[in-house]
């Protein structure tokens, strides 16, 4: 479709933005319905975040996603935040407020929630999951695990920002990998593995075998050396795709009004 002074535009932003598979995701979805919207990569440096997002809202752009580093920072350019952000402290989804500006909203934790459905589904409660990381991904998945029960334990190299989550367990492979063996979901919340061919070191690993579930919130094309290594020992694997194709569906309809071809936006995120 070609663009046009009505074109409407979407987009993220985040530091660094260009390995997003959002525009591929969404320009696909537009396309699928016809309708006048473009989805572009925004890359906004941490100093100018609350400038960059103003600017946006200014400049009359329909809606935005956020990733890291900004998931936090973006929330003091917004004019109100849904009860999601209220609880998580975080958001991935800008929505225009109808007064030239922002009303912030999280989707990560049903995005999260929907693809643990569809690749592992699990009832979890009573149940107990390791977060591996802290930030703005981490207290979205601990969002949705504890609406439905599960327990946490958390593992970052600041145990503060842990206890604020859960249980905080230490960040060295050994209390990694005696935590990940009484879990019964692992989720990788940290941008470990985004880069590179090898299982970072930091991951646990032995402990990721006979049926256990295996989640990661870092996206690539062909899954990440983590998630296959785990896959080969027997877990059940939920890879960073199905958060992203699920999040970014939750937010295409608050911008659009228009329920998103998920399918659709699938294929494209699998290239």
């Amino acid at each position: 479709m070609a663009l046009s002074a009505r074109t409407r535009v979407a987009g993220i932003i985040g530091w660094p933005v260009q390995h997003s598979l959002s525009p591929a995701m969404h320009n696909a979805a537009f396309a699928s319905l016809g309708l006048d919207w473009v989805y572009v990569a925004f890359p906004v440096a941490p100093e100018r975040v609350v400038e960059g997002v103003r600017g946006l809202a200014a400049a009359g752009v329909g809606g935005l996603n956020v990733t890291i580093p900004h998931k936090q920072a973006v929330l003091e350019a917004c004019s109100a935040v849904s009860p999601a952000v209220e609880a998580i402290g975080a958001a991935n989804t800008l929505v225009p407020d109808g007064d030239g500006g922002w009303r912030a909203d999280n989707t990560d934790a049903p995005g999260f929630l929907r693809a643990l459905d569809e690749a592992a589904p699990m009832d979890l409660r009573g149940r107990t999951a390791l977060l591996i990381g802290a930030g703005g991904a981490a207290r979205a998945v601990a969002f949705g695990l504890r609406s439905r029960g599960a327990n946490l334990l958390v593992a970052n190299r600041t145990a503060a920002k842990a206890a604020e989550l859960g249980t905080p367990v230490g960040f060295t492979r050994p209390e990694l990998e005696e935590a990940a063996g009484t879990a019964d979901l692992v989720v990788n919340c940290t941008s470990l593995g985004l880069h590179g061919d090898e299982v970072p070191p930091e991951l646990p690993m032995d402990a990721l075998a006979d049926g256990r579930v295996v989640a990661d919130v870092v996206y690539r094309g062909t899954g990440t050396p983590w998630l296959h290594a785990a896959q080969g020992r027997g877990a059940r694997c939920v890879d960073g795709l199905g958060m992203l194709l699920h999040q970014g569906a939750a937010a295409f309809v608050q911008w659009t009004g228009v329920e998103p071809p998920v399918e659709v936006m699938r294929t494209a995120l699998r290239g």
